[in-house]
């Protein structure tokens, strides 16, 4: 531990010069007893990112764990180590450096990580934020959750055992969730003799499996977490390693802007009405920035106005940025409700019903496509279908498998219909609106989490937010207001809705038939087409089921006719 840190006696100038550092979020994987936590204590003994309480409690703790390692028969070493360390002798050196991130109690007594813990400390260049996860499978829904905001990620493999299969799942995850920097970091060198041939099998062997993975820089580093080596000082004890320190590594690694950099989006939480002469849309900037004046576009009603003032608790601002939380106040009255996004009007998400996604099954229970499940993206709810599982990974050789359906922990890519749109980005484009959660309908379980890729293959998918032409200006050019009606599901369903077309045609209607493709279909009677829809799957009626109008059986053509005309005179907009 640096001992020589100077005492602060100008507070303004230390809180001035550490605001003024660029923040690292980093997340610590790897397989159960590869050395997590036991490394990032020893980051945070290192640069001093503990108090003197915590450093006493956790030598009590050491001595605590020393006493049983010696009433249960363990070789003396390990224990007489302990309990030096305990009594203030070899500082740091026997510390359990894992007891500074493991604070629950089933975590201490069973010696393994369960929940995520962050800490955090600082260098003289940067701040960083660091995740400690959990390496038992079972509790990958974690690592997931870890992971998900970091910007660069070590992956620790144990020298005794190299890498494992939980070593290679985390890996698969750090990648999918578009973390640019991996370290490779082969730990317990000290119980290989520092053998600079076992840290080669290791790391090459990582690194290939990792390299095709798309990460921007991997870098390999032999480490003894317990005793300090390669972690803040070069060690002696392997000369022939010319890849620096992992804390040279962090502090060289460039600054990351993922949220104020990219496009505006604001996804509305809560409409704030407390009198007649205050109308707020409430939320948290998920990305970019938002100045007052600025020209937004509400989605998806593609309505557009001005911001006149942005609030906060501190006050109102002329400009405020990602991720803060604020209160948009804007110059037109427009139906604005939660779920809804303000975007800036010359760069506009995406407005799906169907999508591609890459799924991290969380789920005991496998995934079942006749079950309902849920879609939380941003502050927006969806009934959703889960339409087919492409395939799934094989992390052993990162092959793409034919599947059915995911089981725990299974990685996989699926298409998705959803009942009303998602206004999203691809989760490569925007971490925060190309990711959700899938919640079962039935138990309210979280059972996966999410990564959009982009629209269904083989679907029109989306809507051009983009557009200088409105729905309603189509509808007006029109002149009706469409609707998707759906047709029964009969052996005859075709004929008959041809049959209605023609005669809807005749009556001076805009009219269409549609078979299967519910996204053509929503698209089609936005812009004023009566749609007439069938089809024989029965999960595509299901998806237009909250957007459709059903008709019912009819022994005559102008009782279809009938139907479809008192339906749209009953919901003219």
């Amino acid at each position: 531990m640096n001992t020589s840190t100077q005492p602060i006696t100008d507070v303004s100038v230390f809180l001035a010069t550490h605001a003024d550092k660029e923040l690292l979020r980093l997340v610590v994987v790897g397989s159960v007893d590869d050395g997590k936590s036991t490394l990032i204590g020893r980051l945070l003994y290192e640069c001093d990112g503990l108090f003197e309480d915590q450093i006493s409690a956790v030598r009590k703790a050491t001595a605590k764990r020393a006493a049983a390692l010696e009433g249960a028969g363990t070789p003396g070493p390990l224990a007489q180590g302990l309990q030096n360390a305990a009594h203030g002798e070899l500082p740091g050196e026997e510390l359990d450096f894992s007891l500074f991130t493991d604070g629950l109690k089933a975590e201490r007594e069973q010696g393994i990580t369960i929940d995520v813990a962050y800490r955090y400390f600082s260098t003289p260049r940067r701040k960083v934020i660091v995740a400690d996860t959990p390496g038992h499978i079972q509790y990958t829904r974690n690592m997931a959750t870890g992971a998900s905001t970091a910007d660069a990620a070590v992956i620790l493999a144990d020298a005794r055992l190299g890498v494992l299969p939980q070593t290679r799942r985390h890996a698969y995850i750090a990648s999918l969730l578009g973390i640019p920097y991996l370290a490779v970091a082969v730990n317990k060198m000290d119980m290989v003799d520092f053998d600079r041939a076992v840290f080669e099998r290791i790391g090459r062997e990582l690194a290939d499996f990792a390299r095709p993975l798309g990460f921007t820089q991997i870098r390999l580093f032999p480490v003894s977490a317990r005793q300090g080596d390669n972690i803040t000082q070069l060690s002696p004890r392997t000369p022939w390693h010319e890849g620096g320190t992992l804390l040279a590594w962090l502090e060289s690694l460039p600054h990351q802007r993922h949220l104020d950099a990219a496009p505006l989006r604001f996804p509305v939480q809560y409409v704030l009405r407390p009198h007649q002469d205050y109308r707020g849309f409430a939320g948290q900037i998920a990305s970019g920035s938002v100045r007052v004046g600025d020209e937004v576009m509400v989605l998806p009603s593609q309505r557009r106005t001005r911001v006149t003032a942005i609030d906060t608790f501190e006050g109102s601002h002329a400009q405020q940025r990602a991720p803060h939380s604020v209160t948009l106040r804007l110059a037109d009255e427009v139906d604005i409700s939660r779920g809804d996004v303000i975007t800036h009007v010359e760069q506009p998400p995406a407005v799906l019903n169907q999508l591609e996604a890459m799924l991290v099954w969380f789920g005991e229970q496998p995934l079942d496509r006749s079950r309902r499940y849920l879609v939380k993206h941003t502050t927006r709810t969806v009934p959703t279908t889960i339409e087919q599982v492409r395939w799934r990974m094989d992390l052993e050789n990162l092959s793409e498998v034919p599947s059915e359906s995911l089981s725990l922990n299974d990685i996989g890519k699926v298409h998705l219909v959803c009942k009303r749109p998602l206004l999203c980005d691809s989760y490569r484009d925007n971490r925060r609106t190309g990711s959700f959660i899938v919640i079962d309908a039935l138990t309210h379980d979280t059972v996966a989490a999410g990564m959009i890729l982009g629209p269904a293959e083989g679907s029109a998918g989306r809507t051009q937010a983009g557009s200088l032409i409105t729905a309603g200006e189509r509808r007006a050019r029109l002149g009706q207001t469409g609707g998707v009606f759906l047709l029964p599901e009969t052996p005859d369903a075709e004929e008959q809705a041809f049959q209605l077309e023609r005669r809807l045609f005749e009556l001076g209607r805009h009219v269409t038939v549609v078979r299967g493709d519910t996204e053509v279909a929503l698209a089609l009677a936005e812009t004023g087409f009566f749609v007439l829809f069938h089809s024989t799957a029965p999960q595509a009626h299901r998806a237009l089921r909250d957007h459709g109008f059903a008709l019912t059986p009819s022994a005559s053509l102008e009782g279809w006719v009938e139907q479809v005309l008192k339906t749209q005179e009953r919901h003219p907009s």
